[in-house]
């Protein structure tokens, strides 16, 4: 294991994260949860960047949403950390392929992580009234503001990881929507950052 101390977490969160690490390993010899080319560098490229999305929400939160969480990420990590923090107090994991939803399960099984899964489609699962949403690699920054608008409460959080391209997407959403937002520098990689983005409504 490398880059635990990173976490800045409890040996207890260490030891659940391990056991997420060795199912994680063993799922994706025969699904592709994650690019095989990032498990050599699995702590720094999912545990510490999913821990990046935790840090910058506003705890306390109530119900977290991960949206299309394919190997978990962020939302499996942000799931384990809240049994150390309390916050949130539960985490829905919304992905519409079902052996990814299987693994899923499975993780939150061996880990006790206070999440569920949703195995549905994102725009076919009911409204989630979620304090803060979360969402790696899914969409275009535009395609996921509409998934705000149906499951993001008023008053809600969306925090979204974005790869260097994030200036085109903002220009390009800004034409649909109304949102405030704040950017964050990726601890993990140079280039990517984090969106926190509030106040979300169509033009």
């Amino acid at each position: 294991m490398s880059g635990g101390n990173a976490l800045d977490v409890s040996r207890e969160t260490i030891e659940r994260l391990k056991t997420y690490e060795v199912l994680l390993r063993k799922w994706t010899q025969k699904i592709n949860l994650v690019a095989r080319s990032t498990l050599d560098d699995l702590w720094t490229r999912h545990f510490i960047d999913s821990a990046q999305t935790y840090r910058l929400a506003p705890h306390p939160v109530g119900h977290w949403v991960d949206l299309g969480s394919g190997g978990g990420f962020p939302g499996l990590v942000i799931a384990i950390m809240a049994m150390e923090h309390g916050s949130p107090a539960r985490v829905t994991l919304v992905e519409s392929d079902s052996r990814k939803s299987a693994f899923l399960r499975t993780v939150i099984r061996e880990t006790g992580a206070p999440a569920r899964v949703v195995n549905a489609r994102i725009e076919e699962t009911s409204p989630l009234e979620a304090d803060v949403i979360s969402a790696r690699a899914l969409t275009d920054l535009d395609g996921l503001l509409g998934f705000c608008a149906r499951h993001l409460r008023s008053g809600g959080t969306a925090i979204f990881p974005k790869g260097e391209s994030w200036r085109k997407e903002l220009e390009t959403a800004q034409r649909t929507w109304n949102f405030s937002h704040q950017l964050a520098t990726s601890e993990t990689e140079t280039g990517p950052v984090i969106l926190t983005i509030t106040g979300v409504a169509r033009v």
